[in-house]
């Protein structure tokens, strides 16, 4: 529906035009006074017994016809003015608040799920796939290995979130960050998404480890199930996701990953446990999040859209009205 209030204009110098309106009504000013040289009168000897006469309903509303074209001017000079109205186009889709919690330790560097492509690669480019797919979605990412640090909040500017993601990598294999702290990067996430207004919010844990950071030798530390009872307090669910077929020991044999921690935080928080051995298995489980987790999220963007037309319109109806009305009602004759 057309709201005359929300009218900008892109040329407003050419306002200016709406000035010649005033010409009509000086010619019908003059008509009516008889100084116009084409205006028919008669002359009277003697005015005196017209002066109490009542005039009739034309002459009264003589002044009809230079209104019309008095209108009609304005309206072309707002049109000559490009009228656009702001437009608020609101798109429902639907949306969720997510952070992708990736593991930055040195046995994501392992080729074991793909010839060519490392652990990291494969989740790094898994997420891209899921961003890529998700653009109603804020999403954020948390890279962790000892310690966790927010890469970026939650947005929906997926093309400066791709380039973050671009730069995750792995951290020096047996430096002081090559440990697995995943009790703190999702005690990280959950306190980063507590404030989101998202009907879902939504944490996904993806590692090729178990928790090394908080032992019963570092009690101060956020252990996995405490950040998990945290996330839940705050509405949030977890998927959580094991990477790899397994890890290495000491000595060199390939041990299973202990999953334990992984399923009880999902179990916790009302999310679901993955398990990813091979280069598609993490598509899959994008693509099985993606179905679970749907919310509504409105957008809205402002659109100029050209209402000059209307105008035109109008002053061709006017002067369409001032011709008939000057041939019949106010005719003038030769």
């Amino acid at each position: 529906m057309f709201d005359p209030s929300a009218l900008v204009f892109a040329e407003p110098a050419r306002l200016w035009l709406t000035a010649l309106a005033i010409l009509p009504w000086i010619y019908g000013h003059l008509a009516l006074r008889g100084e116009h040289p084409r205006t028919p009168h008669v002359d009277f000897s003697a005015t005196q017994a017209l002066a109490n006469a009542p005039g009739s309903w034309r002459s009264r509303l003589a002044f009809v016809p230079p209104l019309l074209v008095t209108l009609a001017v304005i309206m072309l000079g707002l049109a000559i003015a490009r009228p656009r109205e702001r437009v608020v186009r609101t798109d429902e889709t639907r949306g969720i608040d997510v952070l992708l919690c990736i593991d930055a330790s040195s046995s994501m560097a392992a080729l074991d799920m793909s010839p060519t492509r490392t652990r990291l690669d494969l989740a790094k480019a898994s997420a891209r796939r899921f961003i890529d797919g998700r653009p109603a979605d804020a999403i954020g990412i948390v890279r962790f290995a000892r310690f966790a640090d927010l890469v970026c909040p939650t947005t929906r500017d997926h093309r400066a979130l791709a380039k973050m993601l671009e730069q995750v990598q792995h951290v020096e294999a047996d430096g002081p960050e090559d440990r697995t702290g995943i009790g703190s990067a999702l005690a990280l996430a959950a306190k980063t998404l507590r404030s989101s207004t998202s009907r879902s919010k939504v944490i996904v844990m993806l590692t090729d480890g178990e928790e090394n950071v908080a032992t019963t030798a570092t009690p101060d530390e956020i252990g996995p199930l405490l950040a998990a009872e945290l996330s839940r307090e705050y509405g949030i669910r977890v998927y959580s996701i094991a990477a790899g077929i397994g890890k290495r020991s000491e000595t060199g044999v390939l041990e299973p990953l202990d999953t334990t921690q992984l399923r009880g935080i999902a179990e916790t928080t009302g999310g679901a446990f993955f398990e990813a051995k091979d280069d598609r298995a993490i598509d899959i489980v994008y693509d099985r999040i993606d179905e679970l987790e749907k919310s509504i999220a409105r957008t809205s963007d402002v659109e100029l859209v050209d209402r000059h037309w209307p105008f035109v319109a109008l002053a061709l109806l006017l002067l369409a009205l001032y011709h008939a009305t000057r041939t019949t009602l106010w005719r003038t004759l030769p």
